[in-house]
Order: structure tokens, then sequence, then C-alpha cells
């Protein structure tokens, strides 16, 4: 059990880019967006059975053929003189009723994918997921970056349309990376890797949507884009993120008409519209539970939770 190479490429002090699921899967389809338009080539994987339960079973011809599980997958492709490996994975390792990794099988998922960066003498790596703020549906997002290594400061100040998580007003240079993304650096920050975590801005009261945000993916994935000094392709991602932006107006106008939330968590959306990003301060706790006691029931309906429409 553990880690199964398939081969080992001859890579020389490779990048790491690692996405997994996540609030709006924002992290998971930028690095796998990535992935898949330098046309990565598979190595090899992380064996499921240790943290997974099987999704469902193929049965061919009558007899179970096979037990079907999340993917943990790496992938590796050289762009000119710079060496990359990708790791993504289908699912978060849980424990309990936990919706994102903790626990001895996040942290062991996360040591298996440092032991590969190690083993290829990766000098840096990359991981993506959700920044939850106060910014409304149809601006662009912002980039929040946090690395673990002081040294990369300067570097991330220079990335287009990214800020220091720790420079955001109001947070006292303090925040929280939930799962296997703020795992992953803490991990790597011990094992002495250079890490740095990419999160796309997105609505607060979107964070329980059954949808994609692919607008903040896509301002991930121009900062990697630009860092690695290639030219992405991203007008699938354009035309997702105006079908998932109509989708959210629809939802919001419905909302709105038959007063399915309170005039103030109306006006509270309406208002972010009109905001500019500098005066966004931080959410507070009572903010955060007065739209989303409302917002999250509705997104449980049956009418909301199909994604086919995108």
């Amino acid at each position: 059990m553990g880690v199964k190479l398939y081969k080992e490429p001859e890579l020389k002090n490779p990048m790491m880019f690692c996405g997994w699921p996540g609030i709006g899967n924002i992290g998971i389809i930028a690095i796998d967006t990535l992935r898949g338009a330098l046309r990565a080539e598979q190595f090899g994987e992380i064996e499921p059975y240790e943290f997974f339960n099987p999704r469902k079973v193929l049965i061919e011809k009558g007899l179970l053929k096979d037990l079907d599980f999340p993917g943990s997958r790496f992938y590796f492709q050289r762009i000119r003189n710079q060496d990359l490996i990708f790791f993504i994975g289908q699912e978060q390792p849980t424990e309990g009723r936990t919706r994102y990794a903790e626990g001895q099988k996040a942290y062991q998922m996360a040591n298996l994918v440092l032991d590969v960066a190690e083993k290829f003498r990766c000098q840096r790596v990359y991981t993506s997921g959700a920044a939850i703020t106060q910014v409304h549906h149809t601006a662009r997002p912002r980039v929040w970056a946090v690395p673990n290594n002081h040294t990369l400061i300067d570097e991330i100040k220079e990335y287009e349309n990214t800020i220091l998580m720790s420079g955001i007003e109001g947070r006292g240079g303090q925040g929280t990376i939930t799962g296997l993304n703020g795992l992953l650096l803490g991990v790597a920050k011990k094992r002495g890797l250079d890490a740095i975590c990419l999160m796309g801005e997105i609505p607060y009261y979107l964070q329980a949507a059954p949808w994609p945000y692919p607008k903040a993916s896509k301002s991930v994935l121009e900062v990697l884009a630009k860092t690695l000094d290639v030219k992405i392709d991203l007008s699938q991602l354009d035309n997702l993120a105006k079908r998932v932006e109509n989708s959210v107006e629809e939802f919001l106008e419905t909302l709105y008409s038959t007063e399915g939330i309170p005039a103030e968590v109306r006006d509270e959306i309406e208002r972010l519209k009109h905001t500019r990003k500098a005066e966004l301060g931080p959410i507070t706790e009572e903010e955060q539970k007065k739209i989303m006691e409302h917002i999250d029931e509705l997104f449980k309906g049956e009418d909301w939770n199909d994604e086919k429409h995108l």
C-alpha cells in the first residue's frame, strides 16, 4: 500500500502542483485545467484502499469486475527547461463526518504526496483552494496567497491580482486553510520544502452552492500560467463561468421574488456589487451566520442541487 509508480521519469528540480475538490472546486479546476492544457502524462498513483471507500462497483456480463475508488494520480511534463509534476486527487480523505481532510488519513496522504516531491527533488510545491470573503459574484476574484517560507513573500508581491492573506485588513495577520491545502503547506515546511497556497476568492453566500466557481479558478490559473510563462486557452473556463453566473443570478432572483431571504440579507448581497475591494473588511461571524442560515437550507432543495443545467 502507498505510492505506486508506473515509471520514473528523469526530472530536474521540478515544481509540483496539487489539486483536490473543495469549496467551489476552485483549486482542482485550476490545477487540472493546467495539467490538461500541458498534456501531462500519468506516471503513478496513491493506492486508495487505506483512504477511501469504493464509490461503486463495476459489473461486466453480469459479474463483478472491479471496485471503483477515487483516484489520486501523479502526472509529469516538461515545458522548455522546466519540469512539472501534477498531483490530482478526486477526493480528500476524511474521517468521521468532516467534509475536508483532517486526521491521520489526511496526514498520511500529505506525506505520501511529499514523498514523491522529495524523490524527484521538487524545488517548490503549489496547492490551490478557495478564499471565502465579502466579494460579489460579478466581480473579478483576487488570489490570496500563503507561503510557508518568508523568502517567497517578495516574489508573491509581484504576482498580478494577488494579495498575501496575512496582509488583508482586519485579519491581524491570521487565517485558516482547511483540508489538504493547509496540511500540505505545513508538512512541506516541516520537511524543508518551499510551498505556496493560492486561493481564489468566492462570495461567502456561495460557499455551500452545488456549482463550481470557475471564475476564481481562472484567477488562480492566470497566476500559475504567468509564473510558468505559458499561454493557456481559458475560453472553456470563461464559458463555464458565464453559465454559473447566470445560474447564480437566477437563483438570487428567485430568492428575492419569493422573499426566500430577509430584505437585509438581500441588501447586503446587493451592496457588495457596488463596493470597492479596498473597502471590504473581513467577514464577521454574525454576518456570515445571518446569510448562511437562510441560503444553506435553500441550496439543499432539489431544484438547485443538480449541476446538469450548467
